[in-house]
């Protein structure tokens, strides 16, 4: 398991990358506001895809749409992935979870 302090600068990186993604996206379709350990994406219609942080398991959890996903980074590829085994991957399901919310596409630097 990564250290703390490692964890942290890898989620600052995680925060940024999703709010740098959703800059150029309408504010009213998608608007990302972090405070603290949590991220939320605000949508036209005011339902929200939250993510925070879950430093004890060293993990990002996700929460849209009436599901939830816990995210652990795999080392070796540099990805966060789900943990539940299903493939699912950290920056793919935010996309997924605009398009069906914002309609909008967000593009990853």
């Amino acid at each position: 398991m990564i250290n703390e302090s490692a964890y942290l600068k890898l989620v600052d990186d995680v925060f940024k990358r999703i709010q740098d993604a959703c800059e150029p996206v309408d504010p009213d379709a998608v608007e990302a506001v972090a405070a603290g350990d949590v991220l939320t994406l605000t949508f036209r219609d005011r339902s929200r895809c939250v993510i925070n942080t879950q430093r004890p398991t060293r993990q990002i959890w996700l929460a849209a749409n009436s599901r939830a996903w816990h995210f652990s980074l795999d080392e070796a590829s540099g990805k966060w992935t789900d943990d539940k085994g299903r493939g699912d991957e950290l920056f793919a399901t935010i996309t997924r979870i605009v398009e069906e919310n914002a309609g909008e596409t967000l593009r990853w630097g």
